[in-house]
């Protein structure tokens, strides 16, 4: 396993799925703020800086779990991977969107809207498909920079 590569990888696939989400409103999909909730989890207004540094650290820990299992053998970093490990990823980090209110101070003192499952109560079925193509993305970008490097 390279830990550069997948650190490196983790980087750019944030920064690409943070760009698609920025784009999505202007695409008709829902406002897609991860930046901005994580920024408020310890009060509003939300400190975009620190959101930022907590999503880019969770996408280099995800491409790390992502290189451990190419390493053991769960796949390959290809494109397909990729995207099968970005389906996944979705699927978990959907399901904890519903117990962020219990650790996120801004929506504990009702300054920020909870997100509910998968974002639905965001934007429902919309914030749903942007979430999931925004995982698609990220698990793609990542098996291919990974790949590259």
């Amino acid at each position: 396993m390279n830990i550069l590569a997948a650190v490196i990888a983790g980087i750019v696939g944030t920064i690409i799925m943070t760009l698609v989400m920025v784009m999505a409103p202007k695409m008709g999909m829902p406002k897609m703020d991860i930046v901005g909730m994580l920024g408020s989890m310890f009060g509003a207004p939300p400190n975009r800086a620190l959101g930022m540094m907590m999503h880019l650290m969770m996408g280099i820990v995800f491409a790390l779990i992502y290189a451990a299992l190419w390493a053991y053998g769960v796949g390959a970093a290809t494109w397909l991977f990729g995207l099968v490990f970005g389906l996944v990823h979705w699927l978990i980090a959907g399901m904890m969107m519903a117990g962020i209110p219990m650790m996120h101070k801004g929506i504990k003192l009702g300054k920020v809207p909870a997100p509910g499952a998968y974002m639905m109560n965001n934007g429902g079925a919309m914030a749903f498909m942007g979430g999931l193509i925004g995982h698609l993305v990220f698990g793609l970008v990542v098996a291919l920079t990974y790949a590259a490097l």
